[in-house]
């Protein structure tokens, strides 16, 4: 349940005594050690490391948050939550749902690129230590985060004799260059002096080289130049002025790409390094001699704040030089180059190297048109996603709703300064999405925000009421979800829109159901659907309000209407590809067996159930799927693999910060199963059977049964 570690991304060069500085630090258990640098020395590969280490011996947990795509520190605490497997549905404080969910866990925390978020850094990690005993934090920042009992472990430069030479020799080679001349050595070693043996700079330098368009001697040369230039030449702004330009011709057009390409800002100046003198002129110069359409994507693609792919590059920053092959070229050499890096789920870019490109586009007036991009191809992602739903690529668009997190966050930040009636559609559209897959924070935060800046009606806003409702729902705050269906019905019938009609139904059907008013919950809904006609797989709103009348059906216990209903709805659901509507009609066709005495049918119901719900990435929906599949299993008699599966709901249930919950006759089920296993088992047995599952991962206690396994171990 926890986010996976980043991969190691090559061979890792010196740093010995670091890293057992770092371990001993570990294994004995310091509360918080701060690795601390310039930007660019190595800090998160060093962390990383270490965080391999200590999951290696399987002794604790490790979690891994990245803040380098944080701008501000609103969504501080929901980050280190996802990452820490945490889809907190409760209604409290959010860092107080963390500390209890983190309060008996002996882990390890890294919290990734601290420098920019110190204060609200510094407020998390005092609030975990006090609240979270065997818990540790790892942290990276350029500053120390200045929490009594901070272990400091200063990350300076490799050695330049030594390391760094190895390190620029060994990049060099791999990009095609090697340095074999003992002239060439001679110079690499000096180079690395003049460059303080810092990894990323050394990185850039191997990447030019690779390029063949300039000699390590000519490097040396240039970069030892502007480091004595720098040194003496910051003007008051920190910034080099080094020559004088024509200034540009307009915010955004192609004014704004030639003082990009040509290295000017709105004023004309030659913009150079500024903070960390080293690292800063390193990058200048590596800038310089990109060739100008790589200049203009470096600044482009600084608008993201997440990993990006190949799709969002052209959408957000093609145009102008940057079509077509122009843009192939640059994306292949600033990958070459070492500005960009390539992964699996597409291009990285190292936060010391943003800050460069993002001052860049600033200072050629270029944000705000990138930024508006940025937004427009978010938006569109999110209403293809929406349009998707019913279909075969639903379960494909909640992964990458999950990926683009970050990058959503910042379009529906600029899109509330710029156009809240956008924010508003954007808002509405994936606050369902993320409610499934527990960043409910996330999405009650946007829509509240975005109903409050756009005042317009319309179908926007309807779709941001439900959505806000059902985040609501699962929090439990059903007053709040119901005020939100008075509002939304009343606006959804005076402009006759029937799917917000549909929606609101639902919404309101969900709360009576919740309360235990099936009755109410299906009259709701079939007043409704008789009201939009059409095919049943003709919205979203309707699929969702014939699955609360077969909720409601099963519930009253017309058992044969409803599983009759829930055959065709899944088989419906099988032939779209369609997995969140599938899924539930497997629980209700599971709960259905249940009361017939059907056990093995329920069983393969609830496993079906249960794969749906893996897919999506759905914590709320497992940890239902377990308490049912926990009580089939008593019921077949197999009591160590049902306490088991309790076990594992019994983690799924603390990820998503709150009780058991579900309609009313779950838990009968569940406390019938509870009841038939302790009986088969006796309090000892069961209490140590569900001691040696507490142990266990629960994701493997989940795929064990789910290939039907089941196994205690």
């Amino acid at each position: 349940m926890l986010s996976d570690l980043p991969d190691i991304p090559d061979e890792f060069i010196g740093r010995g005594a670091e890293l057992d500085r770092l371990a001993d630090a570990l294994e004995r258990r310091r509360r918080l050690v701060t690795l601390t640098g310039v930007g660019g020395v190595g800090k998160s590969r060093l962390a990383l490391h270490a965080a391999h280490a200590v999951r290696g011996d399987r002794r604790r947990e490790v979690i891994w948050a990245a803040l380098w795509p944080l701008r501000d520190d609103r969504l501080l605490t929901a980050t280190v939550a996802d990452a820490a497997g945490f889809a907190d549905h409760t209604a409290g404080m959010p860092l107080d749902a963390l500390c209890v969910w983190l309060g008996d866990k002996d882990a390890v925390l890294v919290l990734d690129s601290c420098e920019h978020l110190l204060s609200s850094c510094r407020h998390l990690v005092a609030h975990l230590l006090m609240t979270c005993p065997s818990l540790t934090v790892l942290a990276t920042s350029r500053a120390p985060l200045e929490v009594p009992g901070e272990l400091l472990v200063t990350v300076g430069p490799l050695p330049a004799a030594t390391d760094g030479t190895t390190l620029l020799r060994r990049r060099a080679a791999a990009a095609g260059a090697p340095l074999t001349d003992p002239a060439d050595l001679e110079t690499a070693g000096r180079l690395c002096a003049w460059l303080e043996g810092i990894p990323l700079a050394l990185e850039l330098v191997a990447g030019h080289l690779g390029q063949r368009t300039i000699t390590i001697a000519e490097v040396e040369r240039t970069l030892r130049s502007r480091l004595a230039l720098n040194a003496v030449g910051l003007d008051a702004t920190g910034r080099v002025s080094e020559g004088r330009g024509a200034g540009g011709r307009g915010a955004g057009g192609r004014g704004a790409e030639d003082r990009i390409a040509e290295g000017r800002g709105t004023d004309g100046r030659v913009v150079g390094p500024a903070r960390h003198l080293t690292m800063r002129t390193t990058i200048g110069w590596s800038h310089e001699l990109c060739v100008p359409v790589e200049r203009l994507l470096w600044a482009r693609l600084s608008v993201f704040r997440g990993v990006v792919g190949h799709e969002a590059v052209r959408a957000v920053c093609g145009g102008g030089p940057l079509d077509g092959a122009g843009l192939e070229a640059a994306l292949s050499g600033l990958v070459a180059k070492s500005v960009l890096s390539l992964g699996a789920e597409g291009y990285r870019m190292l936060d010391t190297v943003r800050e460069y490109g993002r001052m860049w586009l600033d200072e050629a007036g270029a944000t705000p048109e990138i930024a508006d991009r940025h937004a427009e191809h978010f938006l569109r992602l999110a209403r293809d996603a929406h349009d998707d739903w019913p279909g075969p690529r639903q379960a494909s668009r909640y992964r990458e709703i999950g990926r683009v997190h970050a990058d959503l966050c910042a379009a529906l930040d600029h899109l509330l300064a710029t156009r809240p009636g956008a924010a508003l559609d954007l808002s509405g559209l994936v606050a369902f999405f993320w409610s499934c897959c527990g960043h409910l924070r996330e999405a009650a935060h946007y829509v509240e925000a975005a109903l409050r800046a756009a005042r317009e009606p319309g179908t926007a806003r309807i779709r941001a009421r439900w959505a806000l409702g059902v985040a609501h729902v699962l929090r439990g705050e059903y007053e709040a979800a119901g005020g939100l269906v008075a509002a939304g019905r009343a606006e959804a019938a005076g402009r006759q829109d029937v799917e917000g009609l549909l929606r609101i139904s639902y919404l309101e059907g969900l709360i009576h159901l919740l309360r235990g008013r099936p009755l109410t919950a299906r009259w709701l809904v079939d007043g409704v659907l008789d009201l939009a006609q059409g095919p049943a797989f003709a919205s979203q709103g309707r699929i969702m309000c014939r699955l609360v009348r077969i909720f409601a059906l099963t519930a009253e216990g017309r058992l044969e209407h409803s599983r009759r209903e829930a055959e065709e709805l899944y088989a419906q659901c099988v032939a779209h590809g369609e997995w969140w509507t599938r899924s539930y009609a497997a629980y209700q066709l599971a709960l259905i067996s249940v009361f017939e005495g059907r056990t093995e049918e329920a069983a393969a119901h609830t496993r079906s159930m249960l794969e749906g719900k893996r897919r999506l990435g759905d914590s709320f929906g497992v940890a239902l799927g377990l308490d049912l599949l926990a009580s089939v299993l008593a019921a077949q008699g197999a009591a160590e693999s049902a306490v088991t599966a309790l076990g594992a709901g019994e983690a799924y249930w603390s990820a998503v910060g709150h009780p058991q919950r579900g309609t009313p006759e779950m838990r009968h089920v569940r406390d019938r199963g509870e009841l038939t296993a302790r009986r088969l088992l006796g309090d000892s047995g069961y209490d140590e059977v569900l001691r040696r599952a507490a142990l266990r991962d629960p994701e493997s206690v989940l795929r064990d049964l789910l290939d039907g396994s089941g196994r205690s171990r």
